[in-house]
């Protein structure tokens, strides 16, 4: 999962939101392109938000028609979730480190040509094994394509409206889970699981279209090092942060990922109404990612408390009340909601910890969120194939939300204990 809202505390954290310096491109507010261009830029890149946010959950909408079609479980189909979380833990920070230099449309399109080979590879696989391989490959560029999207939006438009640039790009995601998750389900029920890949595919041809067509080429900023970035991440603060996310946000994906045979076979809903639940996660998402950013810019710790508390009391009431239908929906989107404020309050607190290397530490934030993934789906097929049944997801994630809040809370203390003695900081 990646996260979906952009605040000012944010941009300020990373460097994003200091005003350009005399003869740069946006000094003294003037947008570096006329309007119209970075409107139709930031359009194409969000294309290429929406098809990777689709691109990342479908598959738990499909995991029953995969297994299916090649005579798998569900738990070997949930493989296919695991690879592509991995993909993206291995591609974010090792793209952003290797590519700091690179002329960024060029960089882009790149990223979204090996988007679309994974899709194609996805669609066409003749066994697993080449599915899990084309999830990997699809996994990737996620991080990197996410990250690099979105400040060459920041790029294109005056400084005081580079929080609603990057925003606008990050929509795509959000949209994606309104829109394009429930849409790959129904298409995969309907035609074939196979149909909704081809689907995904399609979107990554758009963006790379769009990006060629739309994007103006840009030189990348001055970079640091690849040593000097990765020594961020050797501070304490930036380490928890990371593992606080990579556990905690774990619960939510242990369920997620069989969230379709979970609502058919416990909760008793029919297949046609599972797309319709993928919906209300994509509204909570959207809710809370309305809610997160002045919560967050208000305090960072607190917010980033709240949420993985709230992840867990969520997961809780699953485990509970799962079989009772009006009671499993509200929770889907609790979930939506409160996995939004987590994630964004860690997103700003890990831009806090390693403002001078906002390139690593924004993919680092990716790579954390999908190893999340990765780990929820294979320990969520453990429990499910031990036969304890689809209420075991929920609460194994809700042990590992407790240990989240955990290391949350070691987070919190450590930071406060440094401060002590010096004025507080603003969002702290």
């Amino acid at each position: 999962m990646a996260p979906t809202q952009t605040t000012e505390a944010t941009l300020t954290a990373s460097g994003l939101a200091a005003p350009e310096r005399p003869g740069h491109p946006g000094h003294h507010g003037q947008p570096p392109v006329p309007a119209r261009t970075a409107r139709l830029a930031i359009f194409a890149l969000a294309i290429g938000a929406f098809g990777i946010g689709t691109a990342e959950f479908a598959t738990m909408g499909l995991l029953p028609y995969i297994a299916e079609g090649f005579g798998a479980t569900i738990t070997e189909a949930s493989h296919a979730v695991s690879l592509y979380a991995i993909g993206v833990v291995v591609g974010a920070p090792l793209i952003a480190a290797l590519t700091a230099r690179m002329e960024r449309r060029r960089l882009l399109l790149g990223l979204a040509a090996l988007f679309v080979i994974g899709s194609i590879g996805s669609t066409l696989a003749p066994s697993l094994p080449w599915m899990l391989v084309s999830r990997f490959i699809t996994g990737l560029p996620h991080g990197a394509f996410l990250g690099i999207g979105a400040v060459v939006a920041s790029t294109l438009v005056a400084p005081h409206r580079r929080a609603t640039a990057m925003a606008r790009v990050m929509l795509g995601l959000t949209v994606a889970n309104i829109v394009g998750v429930p849409a790959a389900a129904a298409l995969g029920a309907q035609f074939g699981w196979r149909t909704a890949y081809g689907l995904v595919a399609l979107i990554g041809l758009l963006t790379l279209v769009a990006v060629f067509a739309l994007v103006p080429r840009s030189k990348p900023a001055l970079a640091p090092s690849i040593r000097g970035e990765l020594r961020t991440l050797k501070r304490p603060q930036v380490i928890l942060t990371l593992v606080a996310g990579s556990i905690g946000f774990g619960g939510m994906f242990a369920v997620y990922t069989f969230i379709s045979p979970t609502m058919t076979d416990l909760t008793g809903l029919p297949e046609s109404a599972v797309p319709w639940v993928l919906v209300c996660y994509g509204v909570g998402m959207t809710l809370g990612s309305l809610i997160a950013g002045p919560l967050v810019d208000r305090s960072i710790e607190r917010s980033a408390l709240l949420g993985v508390t709230s992840l867990g009391l969520v997961l809780l009431a699953f485990a509970a009340l799962a079989h009772v239908p009006a009671v499993a929906i509200a929770c889907v989107l609790l979930l939506g909601i409160a996995g939004s404020l987590f994630t964004t309050a860690l997103q700003v607190r890990l831009l806090r910890e390693s403002g001078d290397a906002p390139s690593v530490s924004a993919a680092m934030n990716h790579a954390a969120f999908n190893f999340a993934n990765a780990l929820g789906a294979f320990l969520g097929a453990i429990v499910v194939d031990a036969g304890l049944g689809y209420r075991s997801p929920a609460l194994l994630g809700t042990g590992l939300t407790v240990v989240g809040l955990a290391v949350m809370v070691l987070a919190v203390v450590t930071h406060r204990r440094a401060r002590t003695g010096t004025a507080p900081s603003p969002g702290s």
